[in-house]
């Protein structure tokens, strides 16, 4: 099976929305990931899609991140990757492309956050490099 990493668009959009929903269980509306993906302020994040067979199996979405008190970094807000593709390299392929893509923005490193319960996804990290330094807790706010 072949795998191409490109940058995503808004045909791919029902695509990854079934993949957040399945796969990452966020429940969205392809209408809303189009409209996320068609208002992408390039000059500070990217998505990227990892395609196979004609079919979109997973997906990253990267942006900047500066904060006061430490150098530029990256943040991957998603990745995921297909149930039934994973294993193949696709999820490596893509964290790779984000890591590219913070290099060429500047970036100095690579965060992002992962929940508790997902130590498949804990083991993955890990063995592409990433070392958990910190445990947090998140809070949210809806209006």
């Amino acid at each position: 099976m072949s795998i191409a990493i490109r940058y995503a668009n808004t045909h791919d959009a029902e695509a990854i929305a079934v993949i957040c929903s399945e796969d990452l269980g966020y429940s969205c509306s392809d209408t809303l990931v189009r409209a996320k993906l068609s208002g992408l302020d390039k000059s500070r994040e990217a998505v990227f899609a990892a395609e196979s067979e004609g079919k979109v199996i997973g997906y990253v979405h990267v942006e900047r991140y500066d904060t006061l008190y430490m150098e530029t970094l990256a943040n991957i807000l998603g990745l995921a990757v297909r149930n039934d593709s994973r294993r193949l390299g696709a999820g490596r392929m893509l964290m790779a492309a984000a890591e590219d893509w913070a290099m060429e923005n500047g970036a100095v490193g690579v965060r992002l956050n992962s929940g508790g319960q997902r130590k498949e996804a804990h083991a993955f990290y890990r063995a592409v490099g990433y070392l958990s330094e910190k445990e947090q807790l998140r809070f949210l706010k809806m209006f």
